[in-house]
C-alpha cells in the first residue's frame, strides 16, 4: 500500500495504517526533537505528543508532503517544550544517563564503528556541534537540522515549518553562519579545511 492509501485510511480512522506511517518517519521525528532538546527523554516524549497529535488531525491533513506536516508537528511540539524550559530551566546542557552521569558520547550521534581515539575524538565534535546548536534560537536549530542534517529540502522545510522559502534560506544561511563562528571555538576538533585561520597558517 502506498503512501497516499495510508493517509486516507488512517483518516479514515484506520490505526494500523496510522503506525505504518508512525514507522515510516518516527527515526526523522525522534533525531530532530533530539538535536532541538539536547535530551533523550524529552525527545522520545516530544515524538510521542508530535504523533498523537498529528493522529487526532489527521481529518485537516489537506495533501502535500506528509512529511513535512509530520515535521511541523514535531518542530511545534519542540518549540512548546522549549518555552516551558524557559519559564522553568531544570533541564542539563548535556543529556544524562541513569544515574545521572553525563553521556559523552549521545547514542543518536554514533556513526560506524571508528578506533576508540576517533571515537574520542568524534564525542568531543559531536557535543561541541550540539552545544553550538543549542546556542541557536529554536527556529534556526529548526531550519539547519532539518536541511543540513536531515537532507529534506528547502520546500519540505518550509511546508514543515509554515515559513516563507526566503525566510528558510536566510535563516539557513544565517545559522550556518552562526555555527561556524560558534565552532571555531572548538577548531582543533575540526577538520583543517574547516578552521577559519588555516590558510594563515605558515
Amino acid at each position: 500500500m502506498d503512501e497516499n492509501a495510508l493517509i486516507q485510511s488512517a483518516r479514515e480512522g484506520d490505526l494500523n495504517a496510522f503506525n505504518r506511517l508512525v514507522l515510516t518517519y518516527q527515526d526523522m521525528a525522534y533525531n530532530l526533537a533530539a538535536r532541538m532538546l539536547s535530551d533523550f527523554d524529552a525527545a522520545a516524549d516530544v515524538t510521542q505528543t508530535a504523533f498523537l497529535s498529528t493522529y487526532r488531525s489527521m481529518d485537516t491533513f489537506r495533501g502535500g508532503s506528509f512529511k513535512a506536516w509530520v515535521m511541523r508537528m514535531v518542530a511545534n511540539a519542540c518549540y512548546d517544550e522549549l518555552r516551558r524550559r524557559k519559564r522553568r530551566p531544570t533541564t542539563p546542557l548535556e543529556p544524562l544517563d541513569e544515574d545521572d552521569e553525563e553521556i559523552e558520547s549521545p547514542a543518536w550521534l554514533a556513526d560506524g564503528a571508528p578506533s576508540p581515539e576517533e571515537r574520542i575524538e568524534q564525542a568531543e565534535l559531536e557535543k561541541a556541534i550540539q552545544s553550538c546548536l543549542n546556542g541557536l534560537d529554536s527556529e534556526f536549530r529548526a531550519v539547519v537540522v532539518m536541511v543540513d542534517l536531515q537532507g529534506m529540502d528547502y520546500q519540505e522545510v518550509s511546508g514543515a515549518l509554515n515559513r516563507p522559502l526566503g525566510t528558510i534560506k536566510s535563516r539557513l544561511a544565517r545559522a550556518r553562519l552562526k555555527l561556524r563562528d560558534c565552532l571555531q571555538h572548538f577548531r582543533e576538533l575540526l577538520p583543517s579545511a574547516f578552521r577559519l585561520d588555516h590558510q594563515r597558517t605558515v
